[in-house]
C-alpha cells in the first residue's frame, strides 16, 4: 500500500520575512540587514570571505657592508572619518539613497546649502518605501557622503551638517 506525503507546512510570516531579507541582500550586495517593527528586531547577515594569496618571498644575497637605516618617520595622528564627525547624519535604516524627489529632479541639498532642522535632506527607499530623512538640526551642510542610488547600511554617515 502506498504512503501518502504529508503537506507541507505552510511557512510562518517570521520565516517568509527572513527570506526576503536574504533576497534583498544577495540583489544588492549588501552584507547585513537589519529591520525593527513592533518591537521584534531581526538581523540578517552574510558572512564575508576573504581571500588570501601567498606572496612570493624574494631571498637577497648577503650584502659587503652593512648600511645605516634612517629612522621612519612617526606615523602621522589618524585623520577623522567624516562618520565620527559629530555633525554626521547617518541611516536609521538599510536601503537606497536618492539626493532628489524624482529623477531630473534637483537634489534636495547640496554642499554649502543651509538647512533648518526637520528639512528634508534625502530620501532612502526601503523595502518599496521612501523615507524621508530630516534634518537633525539647522546649519550647513559641509559634506555629502552618499550618492544618488547608492545602498547604504544602518548607521552609515549621509551627509554632515555644521
Amino acid at each position: 500500500m502506498p504512503t501518502k506525503k504529508k503537506p507541507a507546512a505552510p511557512a510562518s510570516p517570521e520565516l517568509n520575512l527572513i527570506n526576503s531579507l536574504a533576497e534583498i541582500l544577495n540583489a544588492t550586495g549588501l552584507s547585513e540587514i537589519e529591520l525593527e517593527q513592533k518591537g521584534v528586531r531581526v538581523k540578517v547577515s552574510k558572512a564575508l570571505t576573504a581571500a588570501v594569496h601567498a606572496a612570493p618571498v624574494a631571498i637577497a644575497a648577503p650584502a659587503a657592508a652593512p648600511v645605516a637605516v634612517a629612522a621612519a618617520p612617526a606615523p602621522a595622528a589618524a585623520a577623522p572619518k567624516p562618520g565620527d564627525h559629530p555633525g554626521a547624519v547617518k541611516s536609521p535604516m538599510v536601503g537606497t539613497a536618492y539626493l532628489s524627489p524624482s529623477p531630473g529632479s534637483p537634489a534636495f541639498v547640496a554642499v554649502g546649502s543651509n538647512v533648518k532642522e526637520g528639512q528634508t535632506v534625502l530620501i532612502i527607499e526601503a523595502m518599496k518605501t521612501m523615507n524621508q530623512i530630516t534634518a537633525p538640526r539647522s546649519g550647513k551642510v559641509v559634506s555629502v557622503l552618499v550618492e544618488n542610488g547608492q545602498p547604504v547600511e544602518f548607521g552609515e554617515a549621509l551627509l554632515v551638517i555644521e
